[in-house]
């Protein structure tokens, strides 16, 4: 170990704010509104309310893999939630999840608006609505919802451990990146070895599973997330990087990562998405 400082936890936590390095501003230890103000609402079924993480990724692509099948009925606007602005705070935001975290979704196709947050859950529920990358019943149903749970549970490993410590922290400790590098390396290896038996992450057939993984652990693989990819050695994943690099070609793939995007090349950008014909 090399970390020169040995942290004593007190008796009892408490909160001093600004402390928290790149994201200081916008963390606290409690839920609810900092301020007022209401959802922009479009004209479509569906008003998503993202950023281009990860997890807003996965319902963009969800989205625009629905309309690629020729389901008019999945078009939806897509408004900009910029968290590091604290817009996942407002008044609007929290009545549709009340943990503020992105992405959050109003369906309003029905009789009555219906909201839906956590992105497993959108995803989910677009699958049943629409009929799409999900099997009705049976064993296949169930290995797809086994793969979402397990991206479910393991991302935090990924985003909030190995990201975190890796990529955002203030300062660098070796102790917390080898913790996590360790559980990030054994969650490729799973990937690469569930990839070696099969075409897709549940199998043979493209699903809410990849939907799901792909954010995180393909954009890893090829090297589109914290620049970790040499310090992982992401390119030892050979199953995984086939996949990865397989699905990042799909067309509705392209479209999915550039909605809510502000970051990296403009011609990735697409900060507000309302139809077809932003992407031109």
């Amino acid at each position: 170990m090399t970390d020169k400082q040995t942290y004593t936890p007190p008796a009892v936590w408490t909160w001093e704010q600004g402390n928290g390095g790149k994201f200081a501003n916008i963390n606290r230890p409690i839920s609810g509104a900092t301020h007022e103000k209401d959802l922009p609402v479009g004209q479509h079924p569906f008003q998503l309310y993202s950023l281009a993480t990860p997890n807003g990724v996965k319902v963009t692509v969800m989205f625009e893999e629905l309309l690629a099948l020729g389901h008019k009925g999945a078009e939806y606007d897509g408004w900009i939630i910029d968290i590091s602005e604290g817009d996942q705070f407002s008044s609007g935001f929290v009545e549709v999840n009340p943990n503020s975290k992105i992405p959050a979704l109003i369906d309003r196709s029905g009789v009555e608006p219906v909201r839906v947050f956590e992105s497993g859950s959108i995803l989910v529920h677009l699958a049943e609505k629409f009929g799409e990358f999900l099997p009705k019943e049976g064993a296949k149903r169930t290995e797809v919802m086994n793969w979402l749970f397990w991206q479910m549970g393991s991302a935090p490993y990924l985003g909030g451990g190995f990201g975190h410590f890796y990529a955002y922290a203030p300062e660098k400790f070796e102790y917390p990146i080898n913790r996590f590098s360790m559980e990030v390396k054994r969650e490729l290896d799973v990937l690469d070895k569930a990839l070696e038996k099969s075409k897709f992450i549940a199998g043979d057939e493209y699903t809410i599973a990849d939907i799901a993984i792909w954010p995180w652990y393909g954009a890893l693989a090829l090297g589109h997330l914290y620049e970790a990819a040499e310090f992982l050695s992401v390119h030892e994943y050979k199953n995984l990087q086939r996949w990865a690099k397989e699905i990042s070609e799909r067309p509705a793939v392209i479209r999915g990562r550039r909605v809510n995007r502000v970051w990296g090349e403009e011609s990735k950008q697409l900060k507000e998405r309302h139809s077809a014909a932003d992407f031109d």
